[in-house]
């Protein structure tokens, strides 16, 4: 699973992510981001009802549960149907129900020791966050020249038009948010998704 995973996330490149507290306003925005080509999307686990969303969209997509902190939220989402969770930080509880669940897990980390901390506890993924804040482009390349190994997705403020940079610097996908859904109708949604994915052909 965790194999397939890495390669879906080469293969697509961008990572998509979700931060709302509206469930209604996830559903339509995952919609658009499907219709636009992208079958992997994190959806940031804001409050309860969020998992609603989350069950309804399992079916249509690999739905990641976001801002993961606790087993609980863990627990509940990968009921739902999710197939990963993501949290901003590494947590060896998170790691732990990952394992247990068969769920892979993705860790936030900001460091190249905290990467490489994640890497030896087997984490498959980790997200490097705030990117842009921690030197971007060239920040990616540094960590990643020695330890190719890590498997890495950059985000934090991330522009459309800088990740192909990214994607040339070593990463695996990127986190896009806000810069690709924020303030955009589904129709334009769609239509940004599918031409940042035709500019990384």
């Amino acid at each position: 699973m965790n194999i397939n995973l890495i390669e879906k996330l080469k293969k697509n490149k961008v990572y998509p992510i979700i931060r709302s507290t509206d469930p209604e306003e996830i559903k339509r925005t995952a919609q658009a981001i499907i219709k636009g080509g992208l079958d992997v999307i994190e959806i940031t686990v804001g409050n309860s009802k969020i998992y609603n969303a989350i069950e309804e969209l399992s079916s249509k997509a690999i739905i990641c549960a976001g801002g993961v902190i606790t087993t609980v939220q863990a627990q509940v989402a990968i009921d739902c149907g999710v197939k990963m969770i993501s949290s901003p930080v590494f947590s060896t509880s998170l790691v732990k129900i990952s394992k247990d669940r068969h769920i892979p897990f993705i860790a936030g980390t900001s460091t190249a020791n905290e990467a490489y901390r994640a890497w030896q506890a087997r984490i498959p993924i980790v997200k490097i966050f705030p990117v842009t804040a921690m030197g971007g482009v060239e920040y990616i390349e540094n960590m990643l020249r020695p330890m190719k190994f890590l498997n890495v997705i950059p985000q934090g403020d991330v522009k459309l038009n800088e990740v192909k940079a990214y994607i040339n610097a070593g990463a695996t996908a990127v986190g896009i948010g806000r810069n690709l859904t924020a303030g955009f109708s589904c129709e334009e949604i769609t239509q940004r998704t599918r031409q940042l994915l035709d500019s990384l052909k």
